[in-house]
């Protein structure tokens, strides 16, 4: 089974660093079994890093009114039959129209699985405020167990 985490976001604005953030988390515990991939949340890359994949685990900061930072939700995609009747632009995409071209060109993993954090800071400025820190520590460690939890063990 390939597994591919891709943490979304710019660490140089402020929680919008949340998803690199959760990527650096989950390389200090050294997750087996797992691409960790950052990305800023152009539409062909994500496609790219999420293409062949199993199961693609996003992790980005969204802005939410009135704003609850820290907050996690969690939203799945399974790969459904590819529609061919439907064009989608490849300019100034955001994610659902990324995953509706990668749906078109037949690049969507089997599973793709968003953590969306609730953030209120994304201007300029590095490290995460503290509530959005907290929800990077525990979203590394759910994302750490689910993918422990779908990865067979090898035995030497």
């Amino acid at each position: 089974m390939r597994i591919v985490v891709i943490g979304v976001g710019n660490s140089y604005r402020t929680d919008d660093g949340v998803g690199p953030a959760v990527v650096e988390l989950l390389e200090r515990r050294h997750v087996e079994g797992v691409v960790l991939a950052r990305s800023l949340g152009e539409a062909t890359e994500l496609i790219d890093r999420w293409t062949g994949a199993d199961l693609a685990i996003l992790v980005d900061a969204v802005l939410a009114d009135p704003a609850h930072p820290g907050r996690v939700h969690r939203l799945v995609v399974h790969r459904p039959p590819a529609e061919r009747g439907r064009a989608a632009s490849s300019h100034g995409m955001d994610l659902g129209e990324a995953v509706e071209l990668a749906r078109v060109l037949d690049r969507l993993p089997g599973e793709l699985v968003l953590y969306a954090v609730e953030v209120d800071r994304v201007g300029y400025g590095e490290g995460l405020t503290p509530a959005v820190a907290e929800a990077a520590e525990r979203l590394a460690e759910n994302i750490a167990v689910e993918v422990a939890a779908r990865t067979p063990l090898t035995v030497p």
